[in-house]
């Protein structure tokens, strides 16, 4: 008899519609109020998009195999969201130049991350915690702490508010779905997608191939920093201000999404739907850990162990496979 098995991201939406029902139990949860229920779950969905945007470069880096993981994505939002506040100064008419910029400073970054991985042969974990080092530092230089500037309020309108007031879908949500279908038919519809699965499986089977690994990884990288650049932008149109340590938030938890999503850390396999469902259990384990009033330190120990155990289970499977 077949073993019956559900796919990755159907268990970690079915354990985020168990979380949000536990939610609901909770002394200062929406209960059987249904408007409260829903209004709560858009919220839910809509600061959801945020890491799940960010967490998409991960994804490509961890499916690419060979250790990768992006460590400067933290740094990357920061520093694109700092930009793009600079950039447009309120005005409607600089938000195209500032997310163009953000798109390119962030893919630079992950070129040099790269570059630094392929060419140098230094381990991805040192190199995009030692860019890390590099951005945060060049941000505190430029700044020196005092950021000026202004988010345009067309940004507010398409990130931050829904689409009408009869219909209150949160703008961000349909951007969300809109760009999971663009990473869908990136991952599954391309070549650079095929040949992105082919290098996290076995590179030198890979290259014997014909694919060109050292020009994956390279895209595989700058498309990541790319991304975490769009969330740079996306996080700045919805807060309305920035800070120094905007991004960092954001970091661990972009892991641990790939992760609950069902993508292998040892690269090779996984999809950037379970990279969502991921994004929506941790937002909504954020969430249930608010609503109990669990102090910030708390929150990082549960996401931190969530990590840790998701990395102990799926990181044999390399051994497995060889």
């Amino acid at each position: 008899m077949k073993r019956f098995t559900i796919s990755p991201p159907i268990a970690a939406l079915i354990l985020a519609v168990v979380l949000f029902l536990l939610s609901g139990l909770l002394p200062n949860g929406f209960g059987s109020d249904m408007a409260v229920a829903r209004a709560q779950a858009l919220n839910i969905l809509r600061l959801s998009v945020f890491l799940g945007v960010i967490a998409a470069g991960q994804t490509l880096v961890i499916i690419s195999g060979f250790e990768g993981i992006d460590l400067s994505a933290g740094s990357i939002v920061t520093l694109t969201a700092i930009f793009t506040y600079v950039t447009v100064k309120g005005e409607n008419d600089k938000v195209l130049i500032a997310l163009l910029g953000a798109l390119l400073i962030g893919a630079f970054i992950g070129f040099l991350n790269g570059a630094g991985i392929t060419f140098l042969k230094i381990s991805p974990f040192v190199m995009t915690l030692g860019m890390s080092g590099v951005v945060t530092g060049a941000i505190i230089i430029a700044n020196h702490g005092n950021v000026s500037g202004k988010i345009a309020p067309i940004m507010t309108r398409l990130i931050a508010r829904p689409l009408s007031p009869s219909f209150p879908i949160p703008n961000a949500l349909i951007i969300w779905l809109i760009f999971g279908v663009l990473m869908w038919l990136l991952l599954e519809r391309t070549t650079f997608g095929k040949n992105l699965f082919a290098i996290g499986v076995n590179r030198v089977t890979a290259k014997l191939s014909g694919v060109n690994v050292t020009g994956m990884n390279l895209a595989a990288y700058t498309l990541a920093g790319a991304l975490a650049g769009f969330g740079g932008f996306l996080v700045v149109g919805n807060t309305g201000v920035v800070m120094i340590q905007l991004g960092q938030p954001f970091l661990f938890p972009s892991i641990a999404a790939v992760a609950v999503g069902g993508t292998l850390l040892s690269g090779g396999k996984g999809s950037y739907w379970g990279t969502m469902a991921g994004a929506i259990v941790l937002t909504l384990i954020t969430s249930l850990l608010t609503t109990m009033q669990m102090p910030d330190s708390v929150r990082r120990m549960v996401l931190g162990a969530t990590l840790l155990v998701l990395i102990s289970i799926y990181g044999r499977q390399q051994s497995l496979r060889q």
